[in-house]
């Protein structure tokens, strides 16, 4: 079967940061910035994005460029006879399910406020009934599954045209209008009564609000905005050629990923503190946050549609990337064709993601933590809190370890080509620092982690044995 390559590295590039340009950067960053302090959390966040991130970034793209396979296959071309490396490759397509079970239905509820924007639904709504809409789309079963529904099908309809005709061409287009609507959208909050107030919270770190959740949150939230640790990037490594080297890409994607984010803040927050909406608001920021925000602009309307517009784009560019992550790994291990492996795997996805979109209506009963969390919760715990970070030190310690892929492979991979390389003397820092960095937030992450209720899975955990 022959290999498919991207058409170009502007491709790569753009569909790259599409994986990582998500719901991350226009849905949780805000809303985390907002719940965790403002500015302090920005910060905490961009140093991660740079002691972590970035040399992940690098390793999983020289796993995938090396072996020239999917996440499930690269182990077993890279590891040592008798080894078990392999066994994170299944974990990590196993991860790339769940992520989309309930990414597809959180892009489902931005497409749904698209439309109702669009056809002017939202249009002279108060307040109080901005926040009963928000209610009421997530107790309706027909809306929740039919626009969860509606993305999964498009997802899979674009990847069934092949990389290059399907997934390249249309992620190009869908990236190049989201930066461009971001820009607009950005002027216009530069124009509101709150732009001082929104960016001065938002940009001006207050170091008292530093505590271990913030710390946390922050490293998650940096793994999650780039889909690390699951064989995402992986995958797009072993698309393209040794042309270039790796780091100089990776600091590409970086920073169309981090202009997202901050740009999204820069859309939010001053539109927040303009019309008096509380920033710490969570999960419902831009949705019940931002429909007040929109309906009491001059042509809220339109600036509504835009908005979750580019919100839409942002979203379906990760599906996109990581159906594909899905799709890729399944046809290595079955040998099936793009269009059959497309029926298939869109049926499984749409079956799996089918308990998260019920879980706020008709499956409301089940509460996996408190009486306030849904089934949404548990699957983005054990995404952002669990696999993500977990997945990352694995990638980690088999390119650095003797016993896996060894430093030098690492090295000599992700040098090759022309463009910036990753110094060797970087090599105590990648070898001993960062997996121990890894480690260590990852055991605070679950001691602290704390949901709504005071609920804490460290109490949750030990609370199953003192029964």
């Amino acid at each position: 079967m022959q290999r498919e390559k991207f058409g170009s590295r502007l491709g790569f590039i753009l569909l790259s940061a599409g994986c990582a340009i998500g719901v991350g950067n226009v849905w949780k960053f805000p809303w985390m910035a907002g719940q965790y302090g403002g500015g302090i959390f920005v910060l905490i966040y961009l140093l991660f994005l740079a002691i972590l991130g970035l040399p992940v970034m690098v390793m999983e793209f020289s796993l995938g460029r090396a072996s020239q396979s999917r996440p499930v296959r690269l182990y077993q071309k890279l590891e040592r006879p008798g080894q078990k490396w392999h066994l994170h490759g299944y974990a990590a397509l196993a991860a790339n399910f769940l992520l989309m079970m309930f990414y597809t239905s959180v892009t489902g509820w931005i497409l749904h406020y698209f439309v109702s924007f669009v056809s002017g639904d939202m249009t002279g709504i108060t307040n109080e009934q901005s926040e009963q809409l928000f209610g009421n789309m997530l107790s309706d079963p027909a809306i929740m599954v039919g626009f969860m529904a509606i993305v999964v099908v498009l997802g899979f309809l674009v990847l069934s045209f092949g990389l290059q005709k399907g997934v390249e061409r249309v992620t190009k287009y869908m990236m190049l209008a989201l930066l461009a609507l971001m820009v607009i959208l950005a002027i216009n909050s530069f124009t509101l009564l709150g732009v001082k107030e929104g960016l001065s919270f938002y940009l001006t770190p207050d170091i008292t609000k530093i505590n271990g959740n913030v710390i946390v949150a922050a490293m998650n939230q940096a793994f999650f905005t780039l889909s690390l640790g699951i064989g995402s990037m992986a995958i797009f490594g072993s698309y393209i050629g040794k042309e270039r080297s790796l780091l100089g890409e990776s600091v590409n994607i970086l920073v169309l990923d981090t202009f997202v984010a901050i740009t999204a803040g820069l859309i939010i927050f001053p539109a927040c503190f303009t019309f008096d909406v509380e920033p710490g608001s969570g999960p419902s920021l831009l949705f019940v946050a931002m429909a007040k925000v929109f309906n009491n602009m001059d042509g809220g309307r339109i600036w509504g549609s835009l908005f979750f517009l580019f919100m839409f784009f942002a979203a379906m560019t990760t599906i996109v990337a990581v159906f594909e992550n899905i799709l890729a790994c399944v046809k290595e291990l079955t040998g099936w064709g793009r269009v059959k492996t497309c029926v298939i795997c869109g049926v499984a996805v749409l079956v799996l993601s089918v308990p998260c979109a019920l879980g706020f209506n008709l499956w409301s009963g089940f509460t996996p933590f408190t009486s306030s969390s849904s089934i949404l919760d548990l699957e983005d715990f054990l995404v952002s809190n669990c696999l993500l970070p977990l997945g990352a030190l694995c990638y980690v310690l088999f390119c650095v370890s003797k016993k896996g892929w060894g430093f030098d492979n690492f090295i000599a991979e992700a040098n090759a080509g022309k463009g910036l390389k990753m110094p060797k003397i970087l090599r105590p820092y990648l070898t001993y620092v960062l997996p121990v960095i890894i480690a260590v937030l990852f055991v605070i992450g679950i001691v602290t982690f704390q949901f709504a209720d005071g609920f804490t899975v460290w109490g949750w955990f030990t609370g199953l044995f003192a029964k």
